[in-house]
């Protein structure tokens, strides 16, 4: 994964990158000590082409008998479909795409076809396709334009369901697909343009979410009988109510909300009606809930400090279950069997790239089925996330993730970074991610900042960059370099700031209005003007485009605003060494927002360097265009930063 990695398989996507709901501790824990300094090493230095020698697998999915795991794996160079035996062994390509990333997202109940779906070098005008086992494919949903997702199959396995917005740009409709004919029916027609979060198992109602703000939301139901709409969450004041899953077979509606707590926890209906029960609290944000097919498990992820903690409930007993036999790390994806009999997880650590592993759920058996790290890479010689805080310019603490170089000490001082997450709503976290590595390996400091306004720390945190974009978190980013600045090993007089998307935006924001504040920067198809992304967010994110407005402006009506806090109306103030980096098929950042500020700094007589990936869109599918970035990212970063001045003359 590319350096602005976030939790973007668990939750619904926002205007950047994915939103996850708001959660953390009302008063913020203690600021935490700068980590202890530890004798240097002299690690090895990789390449970047070592580094991309590892493997990214996701979306793991169960075929219908048990013995294979489908999943997704860029093993190729871009991703597509593997399956592998659940007991291990070598895993087989199924799709061999070599233009389109490839995801799978279901398997027949019945049979070995599976679902998967792509778009077209990163438009994100997604299509499902059915592959048979002879290897044919077809397109269930040959659109002409529009984008296609799946939400499952029936609880009686004569169906499946996919969403459109073929009917409206700006919803989507969910349909109804024999399993055996593709024959398909509109279940519900969703006018309002609200996000279709589940089928009722008997079909009689479909779950939509409402995104009144992006930290306000609310939970609908609509019948199928009647096609009427009943808003399920009424409340006061602002709490965010989203669908964790349906009981497959009770139809009873779970759901995630922080109304009247800093964090979220799992209810559902009370014997009251219009009541809720809580059913799962955390001390921090449960993010997700999902049953297996009977109801049996429930499985729950939980945010706790820039990492996730995984629950497996057992219903029928009412105990949770511990995940003992499972190594050490941060699990990001958990996949039940059909048979109920085996639990799939997606597992990595800070310094090796995650596997797949499936755990026998009666006899605790576990096994790690892929196997993904670069066999060129010795992960002694990557390092591990350090959790620390410091307090900003108002006092308020703000968490982080520190990757200190091996050697790094008083007497070598290491040039740092402070690296931005996307969203707005996002959240640096833990995990393994090839590019920091490959940074610290060089001899980077990198500060993962997760500035106010990021998802993890608290809905009241979450809520603090509400209509203060370029501003108050902006200012967090500048703190940070005072942070790392005093630390005994980084030498204070080099630090660069670097992000990607919504980070990408901090990056022109800081370099624009705080431009003595950072000595270079790398903006990934970041925001230049807020006026144009906000009118030209993509339609089928319906109704959500209105709450994004409440987020961070209203084009129409907070104009002059929002020239204030788009970099590209103050280009002229830049004066430090920017890279850019921009996928020219990005259907959130317009390519125009990378050419214009590009355009304009060089007028600054800065050095400006920019990349345009033809085949990309936001974000990178492709591993040849990864290695492109991270290798240019890194001498750029040498020119300007480690070995020159921010003066240096132009290239």
């Amino acid at each position: 994964m590319p350096v602005w990695k976030s939790l973007s398989r668990l939750v619904a996507p926002t205007l950047l990158l994915p939103l996850l709901g708001a959660a953390p501790p009302a008063a913020p824990p203690p600021p935490k000590p700068a980590p202890a300094v530890k004798a240097a090493r002299t690690p090895k230095q990789y390449s970047v082409e070592q580094f991309m020698g590892s493997t990214e697998v996701q979306s793991p999915v169960f075929t219908s008998d048990g013995k294979q795991l489908l999943f997704s794996s860029n093993a190729s160079g871009i991703f597509n479909v593997h399956s592998v035996p659940v007991g291990g062994g070598k895993p087989t390509a199924l799709t061999r795409s070599k233009t389109d990333a490839i995801r799978v997202v279901g398997a027949f109940p019945r049979d070995n076809r599976i679902l998967f779906m792509h778009d077209k070098g990163g438009d994100e005008q997604t299509h499902i396709f059915v592959r048979t086992p002879d290897g044919k494919e077809k397109d269930l949903t040959p659109m002409k334009k529009g984008a296609a997702g799946f939400l499952g199959f029936s609880q009686d396995d004569s169906a499946f369901y996919i969403t459109t917005n073929e009917r409206d740009p700006g919803a989507m409709d969910v349909y109804r697909y024999d399993a055996k004919t593709y024959a398909r029916t509109l279940l519900a027609q969703n006018d309002k343009g609200f996000n279709v979060a589940g089928v009722a198992p008997d079909e009689s109602w479909v779950a939509l979410e409402e995104a009144i703000t992006t930290s306000d939301g609310n939970v609908w139901r609509y019948d199928v009988a009647t096609k009427t709409l009943k808003n399920l969450t009424p409340h006061t004041g602002t709490a965010s109510y989203r669908v964790g899953d349906i009981h497959p077979v009770t139809g009873e509606l779970y759901v995630l909300t922080d109304d009247g707590s800093e964090f979220a926890r799992v209810v559902r209906p009370a014997k009251e009606a219009g009541k809720w029960e809580d059913v799962e609290k955390a001390d921090w944000d449960i993010i997700a809930t999902e049953f297996s097919r009977s109801g049996a498990f429930r499985v729950s992820l939980i945010n706790v400090d820039a990492g996730i903690e995984v629950r497996l409930h057992d219903e029928k007993a009412g105990t949770q279950v511990p995940l003992t036999q499972l190594p050490a790390g941060m699990i990001s994806e958990a996949i039940f069997s059909r048979d109920e009999k085996q639990l799939a997880v997606v597992l990595e650590t800070d310094r090796s790239s995650a596997n797949l592993y499936v755990q026998d759920l009666a006899t605790k058996k576990t096994t790690r089925v892929t196997d993904t790290m670069s066999r060129e890479l010795d992960s002694e010689d990557l390092v591990d996330a350090q959790v620390v805080h410091f307090k900003s310019f108002d006092g308020m603490d703000i968490p982080n993730l520190l990757f200190k170089p091996h050697q790094a000490t008083a007497q070598n001082k290491a040039p740092a970074i402070v690296y931005v997450h996307g969203g707005p709503g996002g959240e640096t976290t833990r995990g393994y991610n090839n590019f920091v590595q490959y940074l610290v390996n060089h001899g980077y400091v990198v500060l993962g900042i997760n500035n106010r306004g990021s998802a993890g720390y608290g809905k009241s945190f979450f809520k603090a960059d509400d209509q203060k974009h370029g501003k108050d978190p902006l200012r967090d980013c500048v703190e940070a370099r005072k942070y790392l600045a005093s630390l005994p090993y980084v030498d204070g007089s080099r630090v660069g700031i670097l992000g990607g998307s919504y980070g990408g935006y901090m990056v022109l924001a800081a370099l624009a209005f705080h431009p003595d504040a950072f000595d270079v920067g790398v903006d990934v198809f970041g925001v230049s003007n807020w006026l144009r992304t906000l009118k030209s967010m993509p339609p089928e994110w319906g109704a959500f485009r209105q709450a994004m407005m409440q987020e961070i402006g209203d084009p129409e009506k907070q104009e002059a605003m929002l020239r204030e806090i788009s970099p590209l109306f103050h280009a002229d103030k830049i004066k430090k060494p920017l890279f850019v980096v921009q996928g020219a098929n990005d259907p959130r950042v317009l390519q125009a927002e990378s050419d214009d500020i590009v355009a304009a700094v060089k007028k600054n007589g800065v050095p400006v360097e920019y990349l345009l990936l033809p085949d990309e869109g936001h974000g990178f599918k492709k591993k040849k265009n990864e290695a492109e970035v991270d290798r240019r990212t890194l001498r750029f970063l040498d020119r300007y930063l480690k070995t020159a001045s921010a003066t240096a003359p132009k290239p």
